[in-house]
């Protein structure tokens, strides 16, 4: 694939050679980046494992590692409500990259997960086709982003399905790379599977085709080292009782932050339903007639954005697609993490988070729309009589 040239460009003076204070700040953001990211993140992780509430979420892909060896269930089907420690909610083939760590201790694990996580974060910064300057800015954001640091405590799978999305974006036109990434995030989790769907409209067959078969194997080998077929069952059974876009606790839906904020159950579902029909509509929009890379990062974006539980530390996906808009000199962009930053704990009201997923895809489909679709590869000219 050919990476079309970024939009940033070297800041200079009127004679052509870079402005000392430009010069400088170039210099000094890596220096600082790396300083903010290590304090931040490094604090909250001592902190958490103080407090004995590291690797919350983590711990619970542990254990279901371990009851499969130990030839019990995976999943819980009398489970009523998400959030609670120690329950398994993700698809059945996830677990199969959990099972190397099963046999660890649960700290040890644990730390080895939040440094494969942090690996992933990072090779997945230096895979992002933006310019150098954009990719430290990001590490920068991410240093200050709560949803970040809060994701890197809980143990979540953001960072990888962060390097995932990264792949994707870095080789659009690599059916093996975009249909591996995908199907691999939609292992980890259903909603990027949504991808694929992006790749179907777009008509990149192949990336589709590679992710099918990828599904279709991963979901055998589960199928088998899990025990057999009733391990669907339960994992439909359970996403059925957790999957409430309204009144699940510490949800920030659209329709979740509604009814937060006093609207009924009623009119909360339909602003929840217009959310999803909209965000559908504008993947599909930007799919047709926007740019490849907006419109990859609008599926990305909208994955989220549609899942019926949208917990707070998903918001660090949002790096990908400001990232993209840095790199268009959209500078306004560093607000959107800004707005969830770890010194605003406390503050950042709940109508920020669904916002700034609003705000990111709306964005993207702006520049999207003004960039237009790639122009079609010139015809053959004919050979000479």
């Amino acid at each position: 694939m050919r990476i079309r040239p970024t939009a940033s460009q070297p800041d200079s003076g009127v004679a052509g050679t870079p402005a000392a204070p430009a010069r400088l700040a170039r210099a000094a953001l890596p220096i600082v980046a790396i300083l903010v990211l290590g304090v931040v993140l490094g604090g909250s992780l001592w902190a958490a494992s103080g407090a004995g509430t590291l690797g919350f979420d983590f711990l619970a892909y542990h254990q279901a590692a371990n009851r499969v060896l130990a030839g019990q269930p995976l999943y819980d089907p009398s489970v009523q409500q998400t959030g609670g420690f120690g329950l398994f909610y993700y698809p059945p083939p996830f677990v199969l990259a959990i099972l190397p760590l099963a046999p660890l201790d649960p700290t040890i694990a644990t730390w080895t997960w939040v440094g494969l996580s942090l690996a992933a974060f990072l090779g997945g910064v230096a895979l992002m086709p933006v310019a150098p300057t954009v990719r430290w800015l990001t590490i920068l954001l991410a240093g200050l982003s709560w949803p970040f640091a809060y994701a890197f405590k809980l143990g979540q799978v953001g960072p990888l399905l962060f390097l995932l999305f990264a792949v994707g974006w870095r080789w659009l036109d690599r059916p093996l790379a975009l249909g591996g990434s995908a199907a691999a995030g939609a292992i980890v989790k259903i909603q990027p599977g949504l991808v694929l769907a992006w790749a179907l409209i777009t008509r990149r067959w192949g990336a589709v085709a590679i992710g099918a078969v990828i599904l279709g194997v991963a979901a055998a080998v589960a199928t088998i080292v899990t025990g057999g077929l009733t391990v669907w069952s339960d994992y439909v059974a359970v996403l059925r009782n957790v999957s409430d876009p309204i009144s699940t606790p510490h949800n920030f839906t659209p329709g979740a932050v509604a009814y937060q904020l006093g609207l009924p159950t009623g009119p909360a579902a339909t602003i929840q339903l217009l959310s999803s029909i909209v965000a559908v509509g504008l993947l599909v929009l930007t799919a047709v007639r926007g740019s490849s890379a907006a419109s990859y990062l609008v599926a990305v974006t909208a994955s989220q954005l549609l899942s019926p539980v949208l917990w707070d530390h998903y918001a660090m996906l949002l790096l990908l697609p400001v990232a993209y808009l840095l790199d268009r000199r959209q500078w306004w962009a560093v607000l959107v993490p800004l707005a969830t930053a770890v010194f605003l704990i406390g503050v950042t009201p709940a109508p920020a988070y669904p916002i700034a997923f609003w705000v990111t895809l709306v964005a993207l489909v702006v520049v999207g729309l003004r960039d237009g679709p790639p122009a079609p590869a010139p015809e053959p000219s004919a050979a000479p009589a």
